[in-house]
């Protein structure tokens, strides 16, 4: 997995290597350079492209001179332009263009009426320290470069302008690609910031993991590698009981697919044994619609959980929002069993967070941001501004897992770990896609994996299944959450047989 960082954690992971480790910072420097050259060089670059490198007297600006360097030693045809004077480099920066200078090559000063004369333009100005609004002359110069048609713009860790941290961006250089050093950064998954990275590639710069460690903030990427390794294996000697027995509680008059959408998805997904419980005035419109499922309707006083043997429960497809309804949410709050909470199920918690936390089997609630602005008593704006910290916050406080839906969902732990998903398009933002996820991650936590892995993986599934609808002809627009239900075998086959 890899990790993403705020800006200062980064700092800290290099003092650490410096100081702890004893890699000097001109080496890592190097290898930052070496590795983007490397990069450039094979995914992004032609030998016929006139290229320049803006740079900017920190050590982002020292990564440029050794890119420069690098690329004109291999025959590219490059300009290296200085934004600030020679006496304003960072000490690594400034051994880097002594390096630079030594081998035979020189650097000029910042000139505007050229830039239309480059096919290929590298941002090594500002990187990760940005804070707040763009001084001058740099804002100039993005705005401008902005403007242009022509070149092809790389950023080298981050967009100039992007904060690392936070996801707002006032003015900034709208790459069309970036390559980023080592860990992403928190800005990479949040928008609009992530509209300005473009292609995000990642190189590793020699780094240590016990320098990366040292920094007590655990956020990861959750990978296919990582889905692959856990996915679990069927072995001849098993029967439906060792694939759990799980409880979808859901539906209402106006909301009969939701439930059936689960439980399909539940099914597709693994889950050994299934009952639906619903009202029972929709019962006879459910009936026959899952033949794999049994079915459970329940009366005025709720299901009766003791009528089925069961080891995990969702609730809230469909469900709606009367006091029935509550009710039954209230009921399943106190099984000892694994719940997830979606849809209705999340409206009516917000009664009952005191119930929530003291739960004893894990929790896992599966928020978008206008379900977690309610749990959490914000606006949708103010969520998504701050997807890391709010998805957090709910789950050390709840002790729960949390899955904050949308582009880049954040799973979290109840110690606070996070994982990134990076699976997944616009084709999933359709009524009863959250559905199908939902019954998804059921049929996972119940098959032997661990909570959170069981989660990462039905979220990567999910949207991975998205994403081979699209690559098989499908319009983004197009996308049902049914079809995600019937791409599930294909995209589970193609994962397994990674495995083996």
């Amino acid at each position: 997995m890899k990790r993403i960082v705020k800006a200062s954690h980064m700092y800290s992971i290099d003092q650490y290597t410096v100081e702890k480790i004893g890699i000097s910072e001109a080496m890592l420097m190097e290898n930052a350079g070496q590795a983007c050259a490397r990069l450039l060089m094979r995914e992004l670059l032609s030998y016929h492209q006139k290229v320049l490198i803006l740079i900017g007297t920190g050590n982002n600006g020292g990564d440029g001179v050794v890119i420069g360097r690098i690329l004109k030693s291999h025959g590219y045809e490059v300009d290296v332009m200085l934004i600030g004077n020679k006496d304003k480099l960072s000490k690594a920066a400034a051994h880097a263009l002594h390096v630079y200078e030594q081998s035979g090559y020189e650097i000029s000063a910042y000139r505007k009426q050229s830039l239309s004369n480059y096919e290929v333009i590298i941002d090594a100005m500002l990187g990760i320290g940005t804070k707040g609004l763009l001084r001058e002359p740099y804002a100039s110069i993005i705005s401008h470069i902005n403007q242009l048609q022509r070149p092809l713009v790389v950023s080298i860790d981050i967009p100039s302008g992007v904060c690392a941290d936070k996801a707002d961006v006032t003015l900034a250089l709208k790459a069309n690609a970036t390559i980023v050093i080592q860990h992403y950064k928190h800005s990479c998954f949040l928008f609009p910031a992530r509209h300005y990275y473009g292609g995000i590639y990642v190189v590793d710069i020699g780094i240590p993991p016990k320098s990366s460690e040292s920094v007590n903030d655990k956020r990861y990427v959750w990978e296919q590698s990582d889905v692959t390794q856990s996915l679990p294996i069927r072995h001849m000697n098993t029967h439906k009981g060792t694939y759990g027995k799980g409880i979808i509680v859901g539906g209402s008059p106006t909301m009969i697919g939701a439930p059936i959408m689960s439980a399909k998805a539940a099914l597709r997904s693994g889950i050994g044994l299934l009952t639906m419980a619903m009202p029972k005035n929709i019962h006879t419109m459910l009936a026959g619609q899952v033949p794999e499922a049994m079915y459970m309707p329940y009366g005025e006083s709720g299901p009766d959980f003791r009528d089925v043997r069961f080891n995990g429960l969702a609730i809230g497809p469909g469900l709606g929002r009367s006091d029935a309804a509550k009710s039954v949410v209230e009921q399943a709050l106190l099984l000892d069993v694994p719940l997830v909470i979606d849809a209705d199920g999340l409206y009516h918690i917000c009664d009952f967070l005191d119930v929530v936390k003291q739960r004893t089997s894990p929790t896992i609630l599966t928020p978008h941001a206008a379900e977690m602005g309610r749990l959490m008593e914000l606006s949708v704006n103010e969520v998504e501004m701050n997807r890391f910290e709010v998805s957090r916050e709910l789950a050390t406080t709840l002790h729960v897992h949390v899955v904050l839906k949308g582009p880049y969902t954040i799973v979290t732990t109840p110690d606070g770990k996070q994982f990134v998903n990076t699976t997944g398009n616009p084709g999933l933002a359709k009524g009863g896609a959250g559905d199908v996820l939902t019954g998804m991650i059921l049929a996972f936590i119940l098959q032997g994996m661990e909570i959170q892995t069981a989660i990462s993986n039905a979220v990567y599934i999910h949207g991975l299944a998205s994403e081979q609808l699209i690559a098989e002809k499908f319009a983004t627009m197009s996308i049902l959450p049914t079809d995600v239900i019937e791409q599930l075998p294909t995209t589970i086959d193609s994962l397994l047989k990674q495995k083996e």
